[in-house]
C-alpha cells in the first residue's frame, strides 16, 4: 500500500543522512523506479525531502538525521497526514505508525496533524458501482475538515433542483471510489455523495464538531442504516466457482457466500426488491442459476423484453421495433 511505503520511507530517511533511491527500493523490497517515484512524492506534498544530484548524491531530509520530526512546519505535518491517514482505515500497520509520529511531532502542530489524518477514511466494500475518479472538491473539503471552517455547498439531489447550504465539515469517506461528505447542519448530521455537489466555498467561519465525534463509528452507522434499506429482499443462486471473486467484487456485501459446492458457489444476493436483484444479475445470463422464483419471474419477463427488441428480422416477417 502506497501510503504505508510513504511512512515508512520517512522513517528511514529520519535515522540516515541521505538515502539513495535504489538504497530505499531494496529496503521496502519494491523497484527502484517505485521508490523514486514516492520520494518525489513527498517532496510534491511538501515534506522537507530533496535530491543531492551527483555521484555520492541520494535523498535527504531538511535538517539532516534526527529522531523526531521536529523540523516539519504545521503545513507540511498536514501534507504527511493527509497522504497516509485514510489508509489507517484499512490498514492497522498505519494506524500505529501515524500514533509514532503524532507523538514526534512538536505540540503545537499535533491537533493538526491528527485533523488530517482523521480527516478521511476508506472503506473497500463496494455497493455495486463502478469506480470513480477522485472528484476535485475533496482537496477542497480536506482543508474544510482540518481547519474546521464551515462550507457553503450547492448540492442536487436525484430529480429535485439544486439547492444550497452552509454546513459544518466533519469528515470524508472514500467507499470504493464513490465519495461521501459527512457534515452538521440544522437537522443534525447529514451525508452528501460528492458526485451531486456542484459547488463547495469556506466561508471563513469557525464550524462546530460534536467533542465525542469519531469519523469510522459515524460512517458504520451510516453504512449500517443504508444496508437495512438495500437488503430488505434476498434470493440465492449459484455462481461458478471461478467467477466468484468478480460477482463479490461487483455486489459487495449484498453477496455472501452460503456454501461451495464444488464448481459451483451457493451466495446469497440482497437489494431493496426482487427486480433489483433480477436486473443486477440479468447481464450473467445463463453463467448463474437463480433460485428464488419471484427473480426468476423478473428474469423470465426482462428476457422476453430483450427479445422481443432485438430478435433479427425473419426473412418472412417486418423487422423487429
Amino acid at each position: 500500500m502506497r501510503a504505508d511505503r510513504l511512512v515508512a520511507t520517512l522513517l528511514l530517511m529520519q535515522s540516515r543522512t541521505q538515502i539513495t533511491a535504489a538504497e530505499l527500493a531494496k529496503e521496502l523490497e519494491v523497484s527502484v523506479a517505485t521508490a523514486r517515484r514516492d520520494l518525489e512524492a513527498l517532496s510534491t506534498a511538501g515534506v522537507p525531502v530533496y535530491p543531492q544530484p551527483g555521484r555520492g548524491g541520494g535523498w535527504s531530509l531538511i535538517g539532516g538525521a534526527r529522531t523526531d520530526l521536529s523540523g516539519l512546519t504545521s503545513a507540511e505535518a498536514q501534507a504527511l497526514f493527509l497522504i497516509a491517514g485514510p489508509a489507517a482505515s484499512v490498514a492497522p500497520q498505519i494506524k500505529s505508525a501515524l500514533r509514532k509520529l503524532v507523538r514526534a511531532l512538536p505540540q503545537t502542530f499535533r491537533a493538526d496533524a491528527e485533523a488530517a489524518a482523521g480527516s478521511t477514511i476508506i472503506d473497500t466494500a463496494a455497493w455495486g458501482e463502478d469506480t470513480k475518479d477522485r472528484p476535485g472538491l475533496v482537496t477542497v473539503l480536506q482543508e474544510a475538515v482540518v481547519k474546521q471552517i464551515r462550507v457553503r455547498l450547492t448540492y442536487q439531489k436525484r430529480g429535485q433542483a439544486p439547492q444550497g447550504r452552509v454546513v459544518d465539515p466533519w469528515g470524508l469517506v472514500d467507499k470504493d471510489g464513490t465519495w461521501y461528505f459527512i457534515a452538521g447542519t440544522r437537522d443534525g448530521q447529514r451525508t452528501f455523495r460528492l458526485d451531486r455537489v456542484l459547488g463547495a466555498t469556506l466561508t471563513g467561519t469557525p464550524a462546530s464538531r460534536p467533542a465525542d465525534f469519531e469519523l469510522e463509528g459515524a460512517w458504520d452507522k451510516v453504512v449500517t442504516a443504508m444496508e437495512e434499506r438495500r437488503s430488505e429482499t434476498a434470493a440465492t443462486m449459484l455462481v461458478p466457482a471461478r467467477f466468484l471473486d468478480i460477482f463479490q467484487h461487483q455486489h459487495g456485501r449484498h453477496c455472501t457466500v452460503v456454501e461451495r459446492l464444488g464448481e459451483q458457489v451457493r451466495v446469497e444476493l440482497t437489494a431493496p426488491r426482487p427486480l433489483d436483484i433480477a436486473r443486477n444479475v440479468a447481464g450473467w445470463g445463463g453463467l448463474i442459476t437463480v433460485e428464488s422464483p419471484e427473480v426468476q419471474e423478473h428474469l423470465v419477463r426482462i428476457g422476453e423484453e430483450l427479445v422481443s427488441r432485438y430478435r433479427p428480422a425473419s426473412p418472412d416477417g417486418p423487422a423487429a421495433p
